[in-house]
């Protein structure tokens, strides 16, 4: 067997581990590039193998960073299964055609303003190549072994992170490599913590927060302040959040807030995503794999006023009075949440606060570290508002808690390799993983070829 790391190396996105065997080709997670131009630039650059011969997908996680490559994989020629997680598949019937809107309502949008370089500008993939590539989603049930494709078994089990995550254990029968996905944390709000695994050969393990630790103090008390002062100058929070995961987390700690009394009652609370409505309905049909029960369940999901037409969406930004809305995308990387920065960055009663991990080349992380102005559908928008980071919402598993995950395995792997981190965080956590557990680790570069 052999990996090719396609992509989630030298940075968080663009997750892709092409596995070869001897009778066998199977991509695990098929996700795309997101930040900086070049990595973007990736997204329209051919595959080193042929779609039509890869023999099947296996999804961890339906995040667009390891899931929406899809579409394009398929209308490339991909015509195999594509495995996930019976969630996984749920969210992924809306975040795939959601993505293929969005680009086609950006391009539109650029074309008609005239801001794109290129002529058209064109989308990257179309909803209809989405719901195309859905025809191909076979979901299994965690624990449950399947034959993916000529000698090479998958099991899932939870990791965590978000509603349906998975980790995969993939073998040809004689080496077995498991993918941690995306790893979820012991004590998140919803979902619950990810699974142990006993033995592997070989791992690849994510490294998003490979450097840090988390602040393990209550989140809502920074949540709770930063809605208050902003309350408190009759400002407006904006809030970019992904719509899966993070949106649901952030509805429940808004309901605790006003049902402790910690934030007005009647404060007007808006979600503007339209997907993340949808999916927030989800968390009742998998109740069994987050912690939630049925009543929390539904206060999560009426805690917010729904928005869903682009009239209602535009209405938001004339509104100057106090309010909290929660939108997509959780980077500011497109979405409707770039139209409220548009409106409410220039005006410094207002508060922008990110709930999760910024990429580098994002807006997200531009404003994070304080850019005085972000460039927004061609123009140059002031930044004046108030600019909030609560890192401890994030559903990543931070550094202490990738390696006390990677510590449960009872025999040492051959080798683990560490990617999905910038290249910092992933240098860090391999060097703990080599220090600490005295394994073999390394960090592989953008499409290394490594023979297991």
């Amino acid at each position: 067997m052999q990996i090719q790391f396609l992509g989630g190396t030298g940075t968080v996105t663009g997750s892709k581990y092409l596995v070869r065997s001897k009778s066998a080709t199977v991509l695990i997670d098929c996700g795309l590039f997101q930040g900086h131009r070049q990595l973007r630039e990736r997204n329209w650059s051919a595959l080193p193998v042929p779609a039509r011969d890869i023999d099947a997908v296996i999804l961890t996680h339906a995040h667009l960073d390891h899931s929406g490559y899809l579409p394009l994989l398929v209308r490339q020629g991909f015509r195999g299964n594509i495995y996930c997680s019976e969630a996984t598949f749920d969210l992924c019937k809306l975040l795939l055609p959601d993505s293929g809107h969005l680009q086609e309502e950006d391009a539109a949008f650029a074309n008609r303003h005239g801001f794109s370089k290129h002529a058209p500008a064109m989308p990257l993939y179309t909803e209809q190549d989405a719901r195309q590539a859905l025809q191909y989603f076979v979901p299994i049930s965690f624990g449950r072994a399947v034959e993916v494709a000529g000698d090479l078994r998958a099991s899932l089990a939870p990791g965590g992170h978000i509603l349906g995550a998975a980790i995969v254990s993939l073998s040809d029968g004689t080496t077995t490599t498991v993918f941690s996905g995306d790893l979820g944390r012991s004590d998140d709000v919803l979902m619950v913590p990810p699974a142990r695994f006993e033995h592997a050969d070989y791992v690849v393990v994510e490294s998003t927060y490979g450097n840090r630790r988390h602040d393990r103090s209550d989140p809502m008390l920074p949540l709770g302040q930063a809605i208050r002062d902003t309350v408190a100058r009759g400002g407006v929070v904006v809030i970019p959040a992904f719509a899966i995961g993070r949106v649901q987390s952030l509805l429940y700690y808004l309901h605790l807030l006003k049902d402790l009394g910690a934030i007005p009652s009647t404060l007007p609370i808006y979600l503007d995503s339209p997907m993340a409505v949808d999916a927030t309905a989800i968390y009742h049909k998998h109740r069994a794999h987050h912690r939630l029960n049925p009543a929390q369940c539904d206060a999560m999901c009426h805690t917010a006023r729904m928005i869903n037409t682009v009239d209602e969406s535009k209405q938001l930004d004339l509104r100057r009075i106090p309010m909290v809305i929660i939108s997509a995308s959780g980077m500011a990387t497109g979405g409707r949440v770039l139209h409220h920065l548009k409106a409410f960055a220039s005006d410094p009663r207002n508060t922008i606060l990110f709930a999760g991990f910024q990429a580098a080349g994002t807006r997200g992380a531009a404003l994070v570290a304080g850019a005085d102005t972000v460039k927004i559908h061609g123009v140059q928008v002031p930044v004046r508002a108030q600019v909030v980071h609560v890192d401890n919402l994030s559903a990543h598993a931070d550094a202490d808690e990738i390696i006390a995950w990677l510590a449960r395995c009872k025999v040492p792997p051959k080798k683990t390799f560490v990617t999905h981190g910038e290249p910092e965080a992933a240098a860090a956590l391999c060097q703990r993983i080599e220090n600490e557990l005295q394994w073999t680790a390394s960090v592989p570069a953008h499409l290394d070829i490594v023979a297991l």
